[in-house]
């Protein structure tokens, strides 16, 4: 009975052994916390547009990084109040100790708390304010919508196009500018008509702006704005359009001509990374063609010779050999504002202010 006792009494110890052993690898196993990361976004992620975009890159992120990162998202989150603060507040408490928004009007939010909270990293797109611990991302979009405007302005008839755009802040007009560069590089009596929002997502007013350009003659429209709505306008009368963000010819596939477009999921993926690694520094980040952070849609309905000049502008682009804003560049009223053999600095195209010559309207004060 006694060595029977000692038997069970070291099967018992045993157990235990492989029990608490067990639990110390499940320990260690859930001891690896996994880095919180928030994301803020303007819109909805679920339709086509600019916080689509942004999700795609953010679930590619995802796949890449497994169980090394959780995320933590908050969808619609307002840029014309302090809405952001409580959102990022909330995302603290859970634990995130970094955030993206990819709003530009959270940029002066964000500032002030990444001073309040030295120890979380602040991302924001499109801004112009850093810290060490906040840096400001964004694309040189104005490339691909230089290479849209190539395209609408072989297609327009009328040699009328419509834009659709949000707030006159220097993203916009870089863009507008750039977009009509394309158009009367390849179309030079083409104009380009802007109309204002002042949102970036309304998908009924974005459509009645372009209802009120399509109403004027203008048979292609081009958008700066979240939604599909001014896409769909066009379809519904028979006419042409640009999108924007992301490729949309499956919503609209009867006027879908072209769209730049964003891919955020290699930028996303390297920058947790580097926070995982504890590599990351606070560096602004204002990348091209060149980097795959901004494209152009496959071309749907196009003119013929649009691809083939598409595709040596591009290559040009990528190379360095050809600069968007390279001179000579009038504004809107024939004065030179860019001198031949001069290229507009980065600053400049961050506080561009002015149209160039073609287009059509004012910049009002938002």
């Amino acid at each position: 009975m006694k060595k029977k006792s000692i038997i069970c009494l070291f099967a018992v110890v045993l157990c235990l052994a492989m029990i608490l052993t067990g639990c110390g690898t499940a320990q260690n196993n859930a001891g690896q916390k996994k880095l919180k990361v928030g994301f803020v976004y303007i819109g909805t992620a679920n339709e086509p547009g600019y916080t689509y975009a942004h999700e795609q890159g953010r679930l590619y992120a995802q796949e890449k990084l497994g169980n090394k990162v959780e995320f933590v998202v908050q969808e619609n989150v307002s840029d014309t109040d302090d809405s952001i603060v409580s959102v990022i507040q909330s995302m603290i408490e859970q634990g995130c100790k970094m955030i993206f928004a990819n709003s530009y009007g959270y940029m002066d939010y964000m500032y002030d708390m990444a001073e309040e909270y030295p120890d979380v990293i602040f991302l924001h797109c499109s801004g112009s304010k850093s810290r060490e611990n906040m840096l400001n991302y964004f694309g040189r979009m104005y490339q691909a919508r230089y290479l849209s405007g190539i395209v609408a302005g072989m297609k327009t008839e009328t040699n009328k196009i419509g834009y659709v755009a949000a707030h006159p802040i220097p993203e916009v007009i870089r863009g507008i500018n750039a977009f009509t560069l394309g158009v009367r590089s390849v179309n030079p009596d083409a104009t380009v008509e802007v109309v204002w929002t002042s949102t970036w997502y309304d998908p009924s007013l974005e459509k009645a702006a372009a209802i009120s350009l399509l109403d004027k003659g203008c048979d292609v429209i081009a958008q700066h704005q979240d939604t599909t709505g001014p896409q769909i306008a066009a379809q519904e009368r028979g006419k042409w359009c640009i999108g924007y963000n992301c490729d949309t010819s499956d919503i609209v596939p009867d006027a879908f001509l072209t769209a730049p477009i964003w891919n955020w999921g290699p930028y996303y993926t390297e920058q947790i990374q580097k926070v995982l690694d504890g590599t990351w520094k606070s560096e602004n980040y204002w990348g091209g063609m060149e980097d795959g952070v901004v494209a152009l849609a496959p071309l749907k309905n196009a003119p013929e010779g649009a691809q083939e000049k598409v595709d040596e502008m591009a290559q040009k682009i990528i190379s360095g050999e050809f600069k968007v804003f390279q001179g000579p560049i009038k504004d809107q009223n024939g004065n030179v504002r860019v001198p031949e053999g001069t290229v507009m600095t980065d600053e400049e195209l961050l506080s561009f202010n002015w149209f160039v010559e073609g287009v059509i309207g004012t910049i009002p004060e938002d």
